[in-house]
């Protein structure tokens, strides 16, 4: 699993690609994710469009990193999911608790300033 960091304004991109699941794709989210929080970044949209497995370990995963940008005051979003991801969330009833975008540019302006 890999994560590629990039920054527009003042949000930080995730881009993830591979699969999240028990061991290592699930603690590159955990890692990247805390990182980002210790640098003080407070708008972080985690990228799905290339993740092509997720597992109930990287859902926790995601809901873990989304309560711990939430707990430092900040916000964290989901992009592009893939049908498989989408179709996860919504029978987890997670899909409510997310904000999940489908446009790039409409989920950087989605965050408050």
């Amino acid at each position: 699993m890999k994560a590629v960091t990039r920054q527009v304004n003042d949000v930080t991109i995730v881009d993830l690609s591979g699969q999240i699941k028990l061991g290592e794709g699930s603690s590159v989210v955990r890692d990247t994710v805390k990182d980002l929080v210790g640098k003080g970044r407070k708008k972080i949209l985690l990228n799905l469009g290339n993740i092509n497995y997720i597992d109930s370990s990287g859902i926790g995963e995601l809901v873990s990193a989304f309560t711990s940008v939430r707990n430092q005051g900040g916000e964290l979003k989901l992009l592009h999911l893939t049908k498989k991801v989408h179709d996860l969330l919504q029978i987890t009833k997670l899909y409510t608790v997310f904000d999940v975008r489908d446009d790039e540019a409409g989920a950087i302006a989605a965050f408050s300033s």
